[in-house]
């Protein structure tokens, strides 16, 4: 099978995964598709289901890649891997439409993760430096009058390590949040004067304006996004 062949078998299972994503667990060494004689990869059934089993481990365990080698190296060798600890924190998966996107249930969850400074960068597979960076540029913070950090935090610092395997660092990261903060500040312009309602009922009311504009603007930033890379 060729990248686009595997691709369509694993997305069911695993929505996220792109052929960005294939191509750099190759260059991690942890799947080894045979080569044509013109360079293109050949992918056997037995590639897929590997790349089944590091999908599933990175999504439901949050493995990190020396890891999951050590376990494909087990299975290569004919042993069993390694138990899985199942301790580990595991992220509640993010309420999605059918586009893919944040739907406006997503934004209306609260975060009941806590986790400590250890444990989320043990879980989150990235470094002290790393960490220490994206809390200067305010992409990453404990949680007010707590030293433990939530689901958001968790999954920033998550994205940011798979970003910055493509070379993007912290602080190419600000103009995201610089972004982020102006769409926040007009969010809370359209509803605050539904929040100036001292009944519980415009309270609500405010409270489904939010998530509702909040997944509309995160909609129309991923289209814009899209639209603007198929011009460049």
């Amino acid at each position: 099978m060729n990248i686009g062949q595997v691709l369509d078998l694993l997305r069911g299972d695993f929505p996220g995964v792109t052929i960005s994503k294939i191509r750099f667990l190759e260059d991690q060494g942890l799947i080894k598709p045979e080569r044509t004689p013109a360079g293109y990869r050949k992918f056997s059934s037995d590639d897929v289901d590997r790349l089944r089993y590091i999908l599933r481990v990175q999504r439901d365990h949050y493995l990190p890649h020396k890891v999951i080698a050590e376990h494909l190296d087990a299975i290569d060798r004919g042993l069993e891997p390694p138990a899985i600890d199942g301790v580990a924190p595991v992220v509640p998966q993010v309420v999605l439409d059918r586009d893919g996107l944040p739907s406006p249930e997503s934004f209306r969850r609260s975060s009941e993760v806590r986790l400590s400074r250890r444990e989320l960068i043990k879980v989150a597979d990235i470094s002290e430096e790393l960490l220490e960076q994206l809390e200067q540029f305010g992409l990453v913070a404990a949680r007010p009058g707590t030293k433990h950090y939530d689901t958001d935090s968790l999954i920033v610092a998550k994205t940011a390590r798979e970003l910055a395997d493509f070379g993007l660092e912290p602080r190419h990261l600000r103009a995201f949040k610089t972004a982020v903060d102006r769409e926040v500040g007009l969010v809370e312009q359209v509803v605050a004067p539904l929040k100036r309602g001292r009944d519980a009922a415009a309270q609500a009311r405010a409270e489904e304006a939010v998530s509702d504009i909040a997944a509309l603007s995160v909609r129309l930033h991923a289209t814009l996004v899209k639209v603007g890379l198929r011009r460049s």
